[in-house]
């Protein structure tokens, strides 16, 4: 395979001098790759394979750990700011637990890349998780129903609603645990978060649909992100 549209989620070293590279790709999905000699101070992968970076990666082999051949830069340099790599390495972590080898997902491509632009220009940290987070569902087919509730009643801007993901949105009222306004279902469903009770109400419901599909398994990000804010207030 030549010039393949993909990122590298995450990358380990193999021996002395080269490295396993985890890789997501437009075309064929998540992929593992054997890039000999990457770490060598000659091997053009050696400043290639830089995480958030839109890459042409070329590879032999169609086996759990095909020989990486060659990789260049599709676009201008990025990268992300020291303070959005968490936000960075979250993404590429759902990733890495919630897709499968060599199964491709085009609408997670892209959805990944723009979240990835978004986080390198500067945009809305929280806005650029939680929409990728609902495209993630959806190219999963896990997406969520959020214009009507479960008993197929249009949600109501003004109501609330408590979310259950395997039976949809229920009316409650104010004071139910876990509630979210109807109004913030709607946002969400047109990724539109123009307050923070949108964006509070899109990370719980989110939240819980993203925690069904790990299945109990746990996220390294989200816990690394929890100390740093532990250590802030502390």
């Amino acid at each position: 395979m030549w010039l393949a549209p993909a990122y590298v989620l995450h990358q380990r070293p193999y021996r002395d001098t080269s490295r396993i590279v985890e890789a997501f790709t437009a075309e064929h999905g998540r992929l593992t790759l054997f890039a000999r000699g990457a770490n060598s101070a000659k091997s053009p992968l050696r400043g290639a394979l830089r995480p958030f970076q839109r890459l042409l990666l070329s590879w032999t082999g169609r086996t759990e750990a095909c020989q990486l051949q060659s990789a260049e830069l599709d676009g201008p340099p990025g990268s992300l700011g020291a303070d959005r790599l968490m936000s960075g390495f979250y993404v590429n972590e759902l990733l890495l637990k919630l897709t499968e080898r060599w199964d491709p997902h085009p609408g997670i491509f892209d959805a990944y890349a723009a979240a990835v632009a978004a986080l390198a220009d500067g945009g809305a940290q929280e806005a650029a998780l939680r929409r990728f987070e609902k495209r993630l569902l959806e190219g999963l087919g896990y997406g969520l129903e959020l214009s009507r509730t479960g008993e197929g009643a249009p949600i109501d801007p003004d109501g609330y609603y408590r979310c259950v993901i395997a039976g949809g949105a229920r009316a409650c009222v104010a004071e139910t645990p876990g509630a979210v306004y109807g109004r913030s279902l709607n946002d969400l469903e047109v990724e539109r978060f123009e307050s923070a009770r949108s964006l509070r109400d899109a990370k719980r419901v989110l939240r819980a649909a993203i925690d069904a599909c790990l299945e109990g398994r746990s996220l390294k990000s989200r816990e690394v992100m929890l100390a740093l804010r532990q250590m802030e207030t502390s």
